[in-house]
């Protein structure tokens, strides 16, 4: 690890050959934010059965691992305390490198709070196409994922840093949380209403922004909005089943919600909130290729009643930095669904 004690200390200026001028990050990449993921089912094809097991002599007890796809891993240590980790980091969501710094701070410290843990420390990782893009860029964009994480009380303690030919920020996070009051994917039980604390939308207006320039200042303050606030608020509601929704979609993730608890995740569509413009960008095709791979996973797995193409976009549309899916009501946000007895598909759209 690179030993920078803060992250506004890289190098200033340009790197060899950078070009000079106005420059578009979304440019740079193929694609943008969370939509670049390897898509959800490549993902588990590829990390099925890489199980470990339990380590021998390990200083902690394993409580959240890879099987249940949950946000973040959890151990609990001798003392009692759950130590939460997690890692998150992507391509060029915005052009403007400090809102992208502080959206990618964000993402990365919604995994810690899916999980009801508060952040502890953090560090930055960096990969930069330093031949082609001014180190001062690179700057900005380390000093908006500083300001997001002094906004959450959370250390920042350098990080690592290589040369790539794609630019792409994230944050590795440890957070700590009480072992017994863990909000968990594979906790929700029939009954629960279904809660989601941001708007949908920032897919189609981020794939907007990449192919117009347009800017949504809407979907740049909710994307940089923490989900502290929410974690809490669903912790003393008593709530002990959330995840957070990102990459896969709202639909991917209330999929993997309700197989993991093995229930039916029933979603009214007419409750969800949306950004305004969303839709309007979905009729204008700025629809992400992460978006109809969402899309298409859960759709041998979804009742998708009278939903509409449009709405079944919106729903798989591959957020960056949203808000928290709760089974429990959370104060201040829209109680979008319910959980029912497993019976027939997983998900269920009315």
């Amino acid at each position: 690890m690179d030993t920078v004690e803060q992250a506004g200390q890289a190098a200033p200026g340009a790197g060899p050959g950078a070009a000079a001028g106005p420059v578009r990050l979304t440019q740079y990449a193929h694609g943008g934010g969370c939509a670049c993921k390897i898509p959800p089912g490549e993902l588990e094809d590829m990390v099925a059965g890489l199980v470990g097991a339990p380590a021998t002599g390990a200083a902690a007890e394993l409580l959240v691992g890879l099987e249940s796809g949950d946000d973040a891993a959890a151990v609990r240590l001798r003392g009692g305390t759950a130590v939460l980790a997690t890692a998150d980091f992507f391509t060029p969501v915005v052009d403007d490198p400090y809102d992208w710094g502080r959206i990618a701070a964000a993402n990365a410290f919604s995994d810690v709070y899916a999980m009801g843990g508060q952040p502890v420390v953090t560090v930055n990782l960096l990969a930069w196409p330093r031949d082609v893009l001014p180190f001062d860029l690179a700057r900005e964009l380390l000093r908006g994922g500083l300001d997001i994480a002094a906004e959450a009380g959370c250390h920042v303690g350098g990080g690592h840093s290589v040369d790539d030919p794609e630019p792409k920020y994230g944050m590795a996070v440890t957070g700590i949380a009480d072992p017994g009051r863990l909000l968990r994917n594979d906790r929700g039980r029939p009954g629960l209403p279904l809660s989601l604390t941001k708007p949908l939308g920032l897919g189609v207006l981020n794939n907007r922004h990449k192919a117009t320039g347009e800017v949504f200042p809407e979907a740049v303050a909710t994307m940089v909005a923490l989900n502290g606030d929410a974690s809490a608020a669903a912790l003393r509601t008593g709530a002990v089943c959330a995840t957070d929704v990102t990459g896969f979609g709202l639909l991917g993730h209330a999929y993997k919600l309700a197989r993991a608890s093995g229930v039916t995740a029933v979603i009214d569509a007419s409750a969800v909130p949306y950004l305004d413009g969303a839709r309007e960008a979905v009729r204008g095709g700025f629809v992400s290729g992460g978006t109809r791979r969402n899309l298409a996973w859960v759709a041998p797995h979804t009742d998708f009643g009278q939903a509409d193409e449009e709405t079944r976009l919106l729903l798989a549309d591959a957020q960056t930095s949203g808000g928290l899916l709760v089974a429990g009501e959370v104060p201040g946000a829209p109680v979008i669904g319910e959980l029912v007895p497993a019976s027939g598909a997983p998900l269920v759209i009315r």
